[in-house]
């Protein structure tokens, strides 16, 4: 396996107009680790990939792997295997010569290529699908066979290009515990890009955030959870996603909430207008919380209910996620900030610390 290193990679497709795609981009994956990208549609997540594989140019910076730099090493020589979103399979062949070719163009010995498929078959469950076609499979089982096709070359590192955008939400969920099952087993180093923050939060070691200005933070999945670095982040991170609001600092250091004053203190100056982040499940129903509104919609999803509730002075209705009985729409009702559970970014989006519980235990 193999550590792979980006310092300072940048992406400008030439024109008549220069298109700088990708400016400093830096971050590292140790051996053996499972890395993730994740990001809105067009952040340049798939081309990062694309240059840590070589089949993009880098217009800057550089590229590790276990500390060699390989800008300029031909993909074939870089020792990665990559499995797309669309399997690339080959419809006239087998799975077993699909699985198969890579080994054979490479003009590895009869018998060692048919032990090679064997065992990788059935370590992903393709044993009595050897003789199938890719047109006589689902979604699932083709996935399965291009992810075969990677490991049989016993890479140096897998790199994954959005594996289960093709899948229906069942089979990703099912493809999710199986690739989280082959990286454990394999102890095999992963780079993994995706638009879903559910596959980033379920599958990954660490994430690397990606949008519109580069890298927006690093970190393991509840880090980037509990402690967004950005508006950016809070927003994208999280399923439902988090309630951003304007919020002011009034006179007193408080937070004020659709001129509600809430338990938060910070190092703001009064007056600073502020970003107020509050995720869903951190919305408690209480008859005397400080935050009321009119219940506009329930959305009952079996185990939890999302109620949207609208408050006078914000833009838009809150959302809390919540397991009791909801109230009816059209309904007062009020909720409270669990303790603690304020996310507070300041007018450069950036995230502010929040002194209220030390002051408080002090």
């Amino acid at each position: 396996m193999a550590s792979i290193t980006l310092t300072g990679v940048g992406k400008t497709y030439a024109g008549k107009r220069a298109n700088r795609v990708l400016e400093n981009i830096s971050f590292s994956i140790a051996d053996g680790e499972f890395v993730v990208l994740v990001g809105p549609s067009g952040c340049g997540k798939s081309t990062v990939l694309r240059m840590i594989a070589g089949l993009e140019e880098a217009s800057g910076g550089e590229i590790r792997i276990d500390g060699a730099r390989v800008n300029e090493t031909p993909p074939a020589r870089r020792g990665l295997a990559m499995v797309f979103q669309g399997y690339a399979l080959y419809a006239h062949m087998t799975v077993f010569e699909n699985i198969a070719f890579g080994l054979r163009l490479a003009r590895v010995p009869k018998k060692e290529v048919e032990a090679s498929v064997r065992t990788v078959a059935c370590m992903l469950q393709l044993e009595h699908l050897l003789d199938r076609k890719p047109p006589q499979l689902s979604g699932g089982q083709r996935q399965r066979v291009a992810i075969g096709r990677a490991i049989v070359r016993k890479p140096r590192a897998f790199l994954f290009d959005e594996p289960l955008s093709n899948l229906d939400a069942a089979l990703r969920a099912d493809m999710r515990v199986e690739i989280a099952r082959l990286h454990k087993q394999l102890g095999a180093t992963m780079v993994y890009v995706t638009h879903d923050q559910v596959e980033a939060m379920t599958l990954a070691d660490r994430i690397v955030v990606l949008g519109p200005a580069g890298v927006q933070q690093v970190g393991a999945p509840m880090a980037l959870y509990e402690r967004p670095a950005n508006v950016f982040v809070a927003g994208f991170i999280g399923m439902p996603k988090m309630n951003l609001v304007d919020g002011v600092v009034d006179a007193q250091g408080r937070l004020a909430l659709g001129g509600v004053p809430l338990d938060w203190r910070g190092p703001a100056a009064s007056g600073t207008h502020v970003t107020v982040g509050v995720r869903p499940e951190h919305l408690v129903p209480d008859a005397a919380g400080p935050i009321r509104g009119v219940v506009a919609l329930v959305e009952r999803l079996g185990a939890e209910s999302h109620v949207h509730l609208d408050v006078a002075g914000l833009s838009r209705p809150l959302v809390a996620a919540i397991r009791d009985a909801p109230p009816l729409p059209g309904s007062a009702w009020a909720v409270a900030p669990a303790a603690g559970a304020l996310h507070v970014f300041g007018p450069d989006g950036k995230r502010i610390d929040n002194n209220f519980n030390q002051q408080e235990e002090a």
